[in-house]
């Protein structure tokens, strides 16, 4: 039970039984461990060095005896979620090597308020940068907004990703501008009579355009440097437009 589970997270055959094995056993010794996972005991040892420096089980002496022993299941996931850090940690760079040429705009679509999500999150793998907002007052009606406070946020914050946002001059924002520093954010209002804006559009990563279509349910990430530095002029020419 659970063993091809293991197995699509890192552990090999051999290593998922004898994970397996401990879990059942507690403390156990290399005879007990061959005797329950099936395994011959000189194998045992090497896949006992394997586990430990996984980190996913410990050693003790008992006199003369040496026992080892499982670490909880939840360690499992505390070593994935160190990969994933890790990986989101050297991705841009990653990614920069593979866009030293200028290629064609690679263009994604997505569809309903869950795709929508996927772009949202989309922008969080690009840790200690600025993304740029222009904004729509349709998020409030078209989109879940709690979402966005509790999960989106909390962590755009966590990943130190400041924000610019250009929205419309309606209260909700207005009320928001008060946790601007709180939420890593400047905010900066245009007349939203005079300038309508019915999609949220984020420039993000150095060459991302992310575009959101909250009453439509739809949304579209580009990948374009040249699209990119183009809307971030346009940007930049609003934002020092709207400064007061």
């Amino acid at each position: 039970m659970y063993k091809k589970e293991l197995q699509q997270l890192n552990f090999d055959d051999k290593e998922a039984d004898v994970y397996l094995a401990l879990l059942e056993l507690g403390e156990a010794n290399i005879e007990q461990i061959a005797k329950k996972s099936g395994i011959k005991r000189t194998t045992v040892y090497y896949v006992i060095d394997s586990l430990k420096e996984k980190g996913y089980i410990e050693m003790s002496k008992v006199g003369k005896k040496t026992l080892y022993y499982a670490l909880s299941p939840k360690k499992i996931g505390e070593v994935l979620e160190d990969k994933k850090r890790l990986f989101e940690k050297i991705m841009p760079g990653l990614l920069s090597i593979t866009n030293d040429i200028e290629k064609k705009p690679k263009i994604r679509y997505f569809e309903g308020k869950e795709g929508i999500r996927e772009i949202y999150k989309d922008t969080l793998k690009y840790h200690g940068q600025e993304m740029l907002v222009w904004t729509t007052e349709d998020i409030l009606e078209y989109f879940d907004v709690d979402w966005l406070w509790d999960y989106y946020v909390v962590r755009r914050v966590e990943n130190k990703i400041w924000q610019r946002t250009i929205a419309p001059n309606v209260e909700y924002a207005k009320e928001l501008k008060g946790l601007d520093e709180k939420h890593l954010r400047e905010m900066r209002f245009c007349d939203k009579d005079k300038f309508s804006m019915y999609v949220d559009i984020t420039l993000y990563g150095g060459r991302f355009l992310g575009i959101m279509s909250f009453k439509d349910g739809l949304g579209l990430i580009i990948e374009s440097e040249g699209i990119y530095k183009t809307l971030k002029s346009i940007f930049e020419m609003n934002w020092i437009m709207l400064e007061k």
